[in-house]
């Protein structure tokens, strides 16, 4: 186990913080455990670098630059994505000269009626409501902060919603569910991809890219009124 290091890094490389580290005389230093070895450091907020621990070297905040206009820029682009994943067919299915389109919406509604109410509720909740209460819930803290005005009303509040469903977010899930049965009834039936399988598929990705690109210690220091 090392010990604490003393030697201040430059501003924008990467290197330890510790309790001794210099701090900002405009913005108030925050309290951070580190999460291997629970030491805590004061560190200023905003700092450009990838700050470590000084007893173990995990790293404690590592800066993401343009952090709100990048993630607005990725949310933005999902929500468009998400529109397109639920107006245009899913797949197609051709079997005997028959052709049969579904949308996702349409799927969740053949689930109820074929009796599987908690199944339909559940891909209902995990692959339509809470991608859409993220991807909202984002653009109104983000929109905001990005042209330079006051946090939203209760912006802390939504941000915390938005972290707490975050995990039952499970469009990935449902995707792979999707290319199996294309596997499974490739044999049976010619399965044609639409325009939503496509868009969905870049929906998680993009989804992805945006929950990356934020710095979250970074906008609870924004939505902080206090400071």
């Amino acid at each position: 186990m090392r010990g604490p290091q003393s030697q201040p890094q430059p501003p924008g490389q990467s290197g330890p913080a510790g309790a001794d580290a210099p701090q900002s005389p405009r913005v108030p230093a925050r309290l951070v455990a580190c999460p291997d070895c629970d030491l805590l450091h004061k560190l200023t907020p905003h700092e450009p670098a990838t700050l470590l621990c000084s007893r173990c070297g995990a790293v404690l905040h590592r800066h993401k630059p343009d952090s709100v206009a990048r993630s607005l820029a990725l949310t933005l682009t999902a929500l468009i994505l998400f529109v397109l994943s639920n107006s245009f067919p899913f797949l197609a299915i051709k079997s005997g000269g028959l052709v049969q389109e579904t949308t996702l919406l349409t799927g969740i509604r053949e689930l109820w009626k074929q009796e599987l109410q908690g199944l339909s509720c559940l891909v209902l909740f995990t692959c339509v409501l809470v991608p859409l209460v993220q991807m909202i819930g984002l653009l109104y803290i983000l929109a905001p902060l990005q042209w330079g005005r006051r946090p939203a009303l209760h912006a802390a509040r939504v941000f915390r919603l938005v972290q707490e469903v975050a995990p039952w977010g499970m469009m990935e899930v449902f995707m792979i569910g999707i290319l199996v049965a294309l596997v499974k009834l490739g044999h049976m039936a010619t399965i044609v991809p639409g325009v939503s399988v496509f868009s969905f598929g870049v929906l998680i990705f993009v989804m992805a890219g945006a929950y990356s690109s934020l710095d979250a210690p970074l906008l609870w220091d924004r939505l902080d009124l206090r400071r």
